[in-house]
């Protein structure tokens, strides 16, 4: 009889392993942010060459592409941005799970997506269609970090994730997602306004900031009442000792 017939647990043990180590994961999804971008800057190279044979100067390539430039840089600084947030989170995750591997594919197909979305914000109609394929791409990442932190916070043998910090960053997801949902929103149906709408990031911190301090004085007014509660069944309960 083999081994793993004589242990009735071997099964238990092999579907409950970490699919792929942490470290390998994170190293992973680094290289794939590195490539997404990367691939940003690929349609202005190829009109940097269109350019060049037209015998046009550098300033006609800035005021004629200045649009897609813009495009570039704001999807070079949301890829940076996430890539940082991810990088806080995962700095301390030991071990990876199935779930949270493809919760993590997921979430690198939402950045592989941006150049793609990138790309058609700089050159073809702006439509609905093109917002929602664009800022739906950022609200989605945005939610998918956002499950993996209640991933994580179900599942504390993963990680030396602090509780504060834990739940600090699940108050900027969710603020995050809510600020690109409104976003989309009003890119879609305010087309003056267009991608405009996305200026309501500016309102992250502060928005971050306000939600943790009704959460903490919430919590505060809840341990009162329940030291108050405490301090009166202990009164009620002296008399009879």
């Amino acid at each position: 009889m083999s081994r793993a017939e004589d242990d009735p647990q071997s099964d238990t043990i092999e579907t409950t392993r970490p699919l792929l180590s942490a470290e390998r994961l994170k190293a992973f999804e680094d290289a794939v942010v590195a490539i997404a971008m990367t691939l940003l800057i690929l349609p202005l190279l190829e009109n940097v060459s269109e350019f060049a044979r037209e015998h046009k100067t550098a300033l006609d390539f800035v005021q004629t592409e200045n649009k897609q430039l813009f495009s570039f840089a704001l999807s070079f600084i949301i890829i940076a941005v996430f890539w940082m947030n991810h990088h806080r989170v995962f700095d301390r995750v030991e071990k990876a799970t199935n779930a949270l591997v493809w919760l993590q594919v997921g979430w690198m197909f939402t950045i592989v997506w941006l150049p793609v979305s990138t790309a058609m914000v700089g050159v073809m109609p702006d439509d609905a269609t093109q917002k929602l394929l664009y800022i739906g791409a950022l609200l989605a990442s945005s939610l998918l970090m956002l499950g993996t932190r209640l991933y994580l916070r179900r599942h504390p043998e993963l990680h030396h994730i602090a509780p504060p910090s834990l739940r600090r960053g699940l108050i900027a997801e969710v603020v995050m997602s809510v600020l690109f949902a409104v976003s989309l929103v009003i890119a879609v149906l305010v087309p003056n306004i267009g991608y405009a709408a996305m200026f309501l990031l500016l309102l992250s911190g502060p928005a971050q900031a306000f939600v943790a301090r009704e959460g903490d004085a919430r919590r505060k007014r809840t341990r009162r009442g329940a030291g108050e509660a405490d301090g009166t069944v202990r009164s009620d309960r002296s008399p009879g000792r």
